[in-house]
């Protein structure tokens, strides 16, 4: 658990930079390339620290269609990040972030896709997901 909220650190953090980059290169598109060039970078120098064999990327053939399209949301997340943080702020735009990621997650666990364990909708998690939407008007209110 310690690791998922340091993430999140990870991820405001990575929002604020990149929307900084954004603006030294006056594109958020060249922002998020530069981020995913560096990021892929670094898990190469991962792998090879580790000893993953990078005959291991070859399997990812085997990977059905819908598995590629983590990249692609990567992506969407970085340049949408890079754009919306200048504009509406970081706290705002991770609140709404959060809440989208939280229907999404509830959705998903509720129906088992995308072969997550089901995990059904009940009261509390509708009242967790209620308080999360409190948050996102509490802090575009103030």
């Amino acid at each position: 658990m310690f690791l998922a909220v340091l993430t999140g650190v990870a991820m405001a953090t990575q929002a604020t930079v990149n929307s900084k980059l954004a603006g030294y290169v006056e594109s958020p598109v060249s922002a998020g390339f530069i981020s995913f060039a560096v990021g892929t970078v670094a898990l190469f120098v991962l792998m090879l620290l580790t000893g993953v064999p990078l005959n291991t990327l070859v399997l990812s053939k085997n990977a059905p269609p819908i598995t590629w399209i983590g990249g692609f949301l990567g992506a969407f997340f970085v340049l949408i990040m890079a754009s919306a943080v200048p504009r509406i702020g970081v706290a705002l735009a991770f609140s709404l972030a959060i809440a989208g990621q939280m229907l999404t997650a509830l959705t998903i666990d509720h129906l088992g896709w995308l072969g997550a364990p089901e995990k059904p909708l009940n009261l509390w998690r509708i009242f967790g997901a209620v308080l999360i939407m409190c948050g996102v008007i509490l802090i575009r209110k103030f």
